[in-house]
C-alpha cells in the first residue's frame, strides 16, 4: 500500500471539487439543469444527462429536415443524409450537452465559443457535406430575417466546397467563433461515446491552465490517448460500435 502525504491528497480533492460541474446553458430553449430523457427520438448521445427536451428532439427525428425553431435548413435545397446527420450532431450539442456551457460566450450566455474540435470530425463533416449546397459563410449572421424571425437567402446558393476550402475553414466558421480545430487528436469532441474521455481531459487542462507545461500537456494526451483505446476495446468485447 502506497501512503501519500495528507497535503496532496488535500490538493488532489481541492482540484478535484474546482472542476465544472455539468450544466446547461443559460437563456433560449435550455433547462435550467441537466437530468435524463430517457424518450428521446434523437440525441440519443445525452439521454443520461440533457439540457432539451424530448420535444426538441422530435422535430430532428424526421428527415428531411425542413426547420429547427424558426430557421431553415432547405434555403439551398434538401440536404443531403449525411450532411444532415452532422448538422443533427450539432444542433444536438449546443442544445442538449450537459458538457456545452463549459464553453459558454461570456458576452452573451446562451452561446458558446471554441468548442474544441477533433480535426477528422471537422474533415468528416465536410466530406459529408461538400456536394450540399448553402447561401452563408456565417449561419450565425448571415441570414436575412423577415418579421416572422425566419431566415432567407440574400445571395445565390454555393456548394459547401467553394464555400469553404476545407474542413477547417467550415468547422470554424459555418457557426462564427462557436467551435475550433484543436490540435489534440483526443482531448477535442467528436460527438460520439468518446467525448466523455475527452470532456474528463479538457476539464483537467483547464483546472491546470495556469500551471501547464508542455511536458504535463503531453503526458495527458497520452493518458487520453490510452483511456480511448480501452475504451474502444471495451466496447469491442460487448460487440458495441462507437458511432462515429
Amino acid at each position: 500500500m502506497i501512503l501519500y502525504p495528507k497535503f496532496l491528497i488535500l490538493i488532489i480533492v481541492s482540484s478535484l471539487s474546482t472542476c465544472k460541474k455539468d450544466k446547461c446553458l443559460e437563456g433560449g430553449s435550455h433547462k435550467n439543469q441537466p437530468d435524463p430523457e430517457p424518450d428521446f427520438k434523437e440525441c440519443t448521445l445525452y439521454t443520461k444527462s440533457s439540457c432539451c427536451s424530448p420535444d426538441f428532439t422530435e422535430e430532428l427525428a424526421h428527415s428531411p429536415i425542413i426547420k429547427v425553431n424558426t430557421t431553415y435548413w432547405d434555403r439551398c435545397g434538401t440536404l443531403s443524409e449525411s450532411c444532415e446527420n452532422y448538422m443533427k450532431k450539432i444542433e444536438c450539442f449546443y442544445q442538449c450537452s450537459p458538457h456545452a456551457a463549459r464553453w459558454s460566450n461570456p458576452n452573451y450566455t446562451a452561446a458558446i465559443e471554441f468548442v474544441p474540435l477533433c480535426q477528422n470530425f471537422c474533415d468528416d463533416w465536410y466530406e459529408a457535406c461538400k456536394d450540399d449546397s448553402t447561401c452563408i459563410h456565417n449561419w450565425l449572421i448571415d441570414w436575412e430575417y423577415d418579421e416572422y424571425g425566419e431566415n432567407h437567402c440574400k445571395n445565390r446558393c454555393f456548394p459547401y466546397s467553394q464555400m469553404y476550402a476545407n474542413g477547417t475553414d467550415m468547422c470554424q466558421n459555418m457557426w462564427g467563433n462557436s467551435f475550433t480545430v484543436s490540435d489534440s487528436s483526443c482531448r477535442c469532441l467528436q460527438m460520439n461515446e468518446k467525448d466523455a474521455v475527452a470532456v474528463k481531459y479538457l476539464q483537467l487542462d483547464s483546472s491546470e491552465e495556469s500551471s501547464s507545461s508542455s511536458s504535463s500537456s503531453s503526458s495527458e494526451e497520452q493518458a487520453c490517448q490510452r483511456k480511448l483505446r480501452k475504451m474502444a476495446r471495451r466496447k469491442e468485447q460487448e460487440g458495441v460500435e462507437i458511432v462515429e
